[in-house]
């Protein structure tokens, strides 16, 4: 389903962000991106769907990723964005919600169908037709990911999805994850999150794979965490 193949992409040459990079993700599995801050897990998402260029090859669904297939891409991948604010800037949470379907041809009904069903399994029917500049960070962060979700996307990307969360809500968005079919991708510091929602971890440091295997495996090795700047799941540290 994803595929990257010798990729490198830099800001500036003498500082590479992510440096000859190799993986593949298969359908429908759910991997965990993790690093320190600067080691690349937002800028790999902003590669695949074309918003930055780097060398090398991408590919989602065996279909290339450049500018010729941009529009085709970005019908397959839905992206959460780390910060809402940049993600929601229709009017609406509905608004905003309709936006994609409608624009890629989805039926006034179908889009509508698709949107009480996103936000009625998130428990958000109240947000609906609520003004985004009203509702709190947490409600907006909700929001964001039931727009992507009415998209019906192959490829979900999700970078930080539980920040701004309260208990409640990062517990509804780890038990939706954990029910969807699509192939996901999904960067965080979360740790927790990770363990709960996804079965394969890939490890970055400085641009490079520093372990890619086994959610659990991976992020009970204090040592490798710790090298790389990070620190066991909260779970596992009550354990330690």
């Amino acid at each position: 389903m994803i595929q990257f193949k010798n990729v490198s992409f830099s800001y500036a040459p003498e500082h590479p962000v992510v440096e000859n990079l190799s993986f593949s993700i298969q359908a429908g599995e759910s991997v965990g991106l993790i690093g320190a801050n600067g080691a690349g897990k937002s800028t790999i998402m902003k590669l695949m769907l074309g918003l930055l260029q780097g060398t090398g090859e991408i590919s989602v669904g065996n279909i290339p990723v450049n500018r010729q297939n941009l529009s085709e891409i970005r019908k397959k991948v839905g992206f959460v964005l780390q910060d809402s604010d940049n993600q929601m800037f229709m009017p609406t949470v509905y608004q905003d919600m309709i936006f994609g379907p409608r624009n890629y041809g989805l039926s006034p009904e179908e889009t509508e169908r698709r949107v009480d069903k996103v936000l009625s399994r998130l428990g958000l029917m109240e947000l609906k037709f609520r003004h985004n500049h009203k509702i709190s960070g947490g409600e907006k962060r909700m929001a964001a990911i039931a727009t992507i979700l009415a998209m019906e996307p192959e490829v979900i990307l999700m970078d930080e999805p539980s920040t701004a969360l309260d208990p409640v809500n990062r517990r509804t968005v780890i038990n939706t994850i954990r029910t969807l079919p699509q192939t996901k991708l999904i960067a965080s510091h979360d740790l927790d999150m990770i363990l709960d929602t996804c079965q394969r971890v890939i490890l970055l440091s400085h641009g490079n794979i520093a372990a890619d295997g086994d959610t659990k495996d991976i992020l009970r090795n204090q040592s490798l965490l710790e090298k790389h700047r990070m620190e066991l799941p909260l779970c596992f540290q009550r354990r330690v």
